[in-house]
């Protein structure tokens, strides 16, 4: 029986991580091409993971700092778009604190929530943690801080009127969060 149940965890888990690769690729091929997987998806909150491989990392073996930019880019932006009723992002500032290394073998978890969703502007914060080895899912220590400032409402071009479908898709309706 205990066999059974394990093999049905990693196969869970298995077709967990398959499905949130697949809505990464839609989402942002960027941050999918670097290993990075989407989880929640919705205007209060994103969430997701990033397995540290040689992919995303200096040549210290750790963490490149600007894939934790470019995590907090991406998300911030997404939930951006999806706040702004679908309009237009544009990033117009980024300011990101490093407080802790995360090595080749880590998982980073990472959340995104709006701090200031107005009419032009949107400003987000973005937390990066390493994943507790004993227990996943869980946080551990914090490895970064970020505020991203963006324009938003902007009109979108008759050419790019689908650009957020996939983000339609996916999305989860608005839950009030705290970073």
């Amino acid at each position: 029986m205990d066999n059974h149940r394990r093999q049905s965890s990693t196969s869970s888990s298995s077709t967990t991580t398959t499905n949130n690769n697949k809505k990464t690729a839609e989402l942002d091929p960027v941050l999918h091409s670097i290993g990075f997987e989407i989880e929640e998806v919705s205007p209060a909150q994103l969430t997701g993971r990033l397995p540290v491989t040689a992919r995303c990392c200096q040549p210290f073996k750790v963490l490149h700092g600007g894939v934790s930019a470019l995590v907090a880019e991406g998300l911030a932006s997404m939930g951006a778009h999806m706040a702004s009723g679908y309009r237009r992002v544009a990033g117009v500032s980024l300011s990101i604190n490093h407080f802790r290394s995360a090595a080749v073998g880590d998982v980073v978890l990472a959340r995104a929530a709006p701090i200031h969703v107005g009419r032009s502007t949107q400003v987000w914060k973005v937390k990066l943690w390493k994943e507790e080895p004993s227990a996943p899912g869980n946080k551990g220590p914090q490895i970064s801080e970020s505020r991203v400032t963006l324009l938003c409402n902007l009109p979108v071009p008759e050419s790019l009127k689908n650009a957020g479908d996939a983000l339609k898709k996916y999305a989860a309706p608005a839950t009030t969060s705290r970073l």
